[in-house]
C-alpha cells in the first residue's frame, strides 16, 4: 500500500515542470496522495491547470499570497471541495530582483525587506491561520527554506533572512498547534536550477561550487526533494515536528572555502 493512500494534499507554488513543488507532487502522486493546486495569477493559471493534470487533478484554485483576502478565499473555496484535508506545501518565495545582486548592506531596502518577508515567511502561518480547523489529525506542514537561512550566502541577501524567519515560524507554529496532531516541518534543499533561482546572480557559479564542495559531489534533484517531502507528509513521520531536514547532499556540513 501506497504511504499517502487516502492523504489530500494541497500544494502551492508549482510553476513549472523545474519546480521543487513539482517534484514534490511527482513524489506524493507517486504514493497515491490526492492533490489539489494554487496559482499566484492569471498568468500563470493555464500552466498550472495543464501541470494538475499530470496527478490527475482538477482543483487549481487562485491565491495571490501578498493579500491576506486571497488566502482566507483560497481555503473558503477548497472547504466547499474538501471539507478536510491532510496536508499542505507551502513553496512560496519571493524577494526583488535588485536586492539578490550585490552587497547586503548597500542593497538592501525597507520596501524589499517587507515583501521579502510577507511573501517568503508570514504567508506560511498566514494560510495556516485560515485552514488550522479544516486539518484532519495526524495532518502534515511542509514549507522550503534554504542553507542562506543560517550562513552568508553571497547574493541570497534579503531571502536569506526570510528564510531565517521561516525555519523560527516552523517551531513556533509547530509548538502552537502540536496539540491537535498537526505536525510541522521544512526542508532545506540543495540550489536547484528553478525560475526563482535564476534571479540570484551567479548562480550558475554558485551550483559549481556546490558540485565540488558536497560531500556527493552533485547537486540534488527535485525527485530527491520531492521523496523527502512525500515522506514528512506521511504517516511515517509521525514524530518529526519542527525540524529543518536537509536534503542537500550533505552541503550543510561542508567546509566552504571555495564560494564564489
Amino acid at each position: 500500500m501506497s504511504f499517502l493512500s487516502g492523504k489530500r494534499i494541497l500544494i502551492t507554488g508549482i510553476a513549472n515542470k523545474l519546480s521543487i513543488a513539482y517534484g514534490i507532487a511527482q513524489a506524493m502522486h507517486k504514493q497515491k496522495a490526492e492533490l489539489a493546486f494554487t496559482y499566484q495569477n492569471n498568468k500563470l493559471k493555464n500552466r498550472v491547470e495543464n501541470l494538475a493534470k499530470h496527478f490527475n487533478s482538477d482543483i487549481v484554485l487562485p491565491c495571490d499570497v501578498s493579500h491576506n483576502n486571497n488566502i482566507q478565499l483560497l481555503f473558503v473555496t477548497l472547504s466547499k471541495i474538501w471539507n478536510k484535508f491532510d496536508g499542505l506545501v507551502h513553496s512560496i518565495g519571493f524577494a526583488p530582483k535588485n536586492e539578490l545582486n550585490g552587497d547586503y548592506v548597500d542593497t538592501v531596502t525597507y520596501k524589499g525587506f517587507k515583501i521579502t518577508h510577507k511573501i517568503s515567511s508570514y504567508s506560511f502561518v498566514s494560510m495556516v491561520k485560515e485552514c488550522k480547523t479544516m486539518l484532519n489529525p495526524n495532518s502534515a506542514l511542509l514549507t522550503l527554506s534554504y542553507l542562506g537561512s543560517e550562513r552568508a550566502i553571497p547574493n541570497y541577501n534579503v531571502m536569506g533572512l526570510a528564510k531565517a524567519s521561516l525555519e523560527a515560524n516552523v517551531r513556533y507554529i509547530a509548538n502552537s498547534i502540536g496539540h491537535k496532531g498537526i505536525r510541522v516541518n521544512a526542508i532545506s534543499a540543495g540550489p536547484v536550477r528553478t525560475l526563482a533561482a535564476s534571479g540570484i546572480k551567479n548562480f550558475r557559479k554558485m551550483l559549481e561550487c556546490y558540485k565540488r564542495i558536497t560531500p556527493l559531489r552533485r547537486t540534488v534533484t527535485i525527485e530527491e526533494i520531492g521523496n523527502s517531502a512525500a515522506f514528512l507528509c506521511s504517516d511515517l513521520a509521525s514524530g518529526i515536528t519542527g525540524q529543518t531536514i536537509y536534503v542537500d547532499g550533505g552541503f550543510n556540513i561542508a567546509t566552504i572555502n571555495e564560494l564564489l
